[in-house]
């Protein structure tokens, strides 16, 4: 079978790979190996996919379902596979296999095409919710364990690409934002083991239970800084209503409440997460999101 990298994926990865990345050029190749060395039968790519790795369907000899991943370094499938491995498939998909080679990941069948977001709004939330709230456990020991990423460490690196981005037209939204980071992070910190980048097309409809969550990039912080992606879900939406602001203030307040956290710190990484996001869709060009981001940010 030729694997033909979906679309989504190619525009992806030609957007945040670097100069003379050629691990898009070397998948099919690198896929086919990863099925003939576990005797895996293909059924198809996954369509249209995510925008950083390649998700393939597959059968093992004996017919059980899985699924193949594979993604390019600068996606850590290494930390993937270590935090799946200690979720141990409580809240997340399993893990089929050990050690990540080429990138390559072996990982439960879900239902690909039946995500949360299939829900009503509010029903949605509260099942997202609901899952996000099992991930949240105590991080692995330090013996022996990878070292993931703090939410200092990866706000750090954004914000340093924040401050170089910045115009004049964007500077007091991104000022805010900087400071709310600054503002939160001088707090003692909270060590959980995070989803990284949790959102209602995240958590998949299976069959051990209802909803669990898939393709985290893990990180080590706050149980705020997890739930802050969730309450701009379906922006698109919250931009075209003309009660958007209103909705995403009591999304605040709901989320917070129903998760017993802080209100005002998940409003503050709710705005630093957002405009960092439209600061970097800004930078590649999607300049669409980029407004819808930076307008839900001004919201709060």
């Amino acid at each position: 079978m030729a694997f033909e990298p979906p679309r989504r994926l190619v525009r992806a990865l030609g957007e945040t790979a670097p100069r003379g990345d050629a691990w898009l050029e070397r998948l099919p190749e690198t896929a086919a190996r990863a099925v003939a060395l576990r005797g895996l039968t293909v059924e198809r790519v996954q369509v249209p996919g995510g925008r950083s790795s390649l998700v393939v369907l597959v059968r093992y000899a004996d017919g059980s379902p899985a699924v193949l991943k594979l993604a390019p370094p600068r996606f850590r499938p290494e930390a993937e596979r270590a935090a799946l491995a200690h979720w141990g498939g409580l809240g997340a998909v399993q893990l089929l296999e050990g050690p990540v080679t080429e990138g390559v990941l072996l990982l439960e069948r879900l239902h690909p095409d039946v995500s949360v977001r299939s829900l009503p709004e509010a029903k949605a939330l509260l099942e997202a919710a609901g899952t996000l709230r099992r991930l949240w456990v105590d991080p692995p020991g330090e013996s022996g364990a990878p070292v993931f990423e703090t939410v200092a460490e990866r706000t750090g690196r954004q914000a340093e690409a924040m401050r170089a981005s910045a115009d004049a037209e964007v500077a007091p939204l991104v000022d805010a934002a900087l400071a709310a980071r600054e503002e939160l992070l001088a707090a003692p910190p909270e060590h959980r083991l995070l989803h990284g980048t949790f959102r209602q097309s995240k958590v998949l409809s299976g069959e051990r239970l209802p909803w669990l969550a898939v393709g985290p990039d893990p990180v080590v912080g706050e149980c705020a800084f997890d739930l802050a992606r969730l309450v701009r879900d379906r922006v698109e939406d919250l931009i075209a209503s003309p009660s958007g602001a209103t909705t995403t203030r009591r999304r605040v307040k709901r989320l917070a409440e129903s998760l017993e956290l802080d209100q005002e710190r998940l409003r503050g990484w709710t705005l630093f997460r957002a405009v960092e996001s439209g600061l970097r869709a800004r930078r590649v060009g999607r300049v669409r999101d980029a407004e819808q981001l930076l307008e839900f940010g001004g919201w709060l």
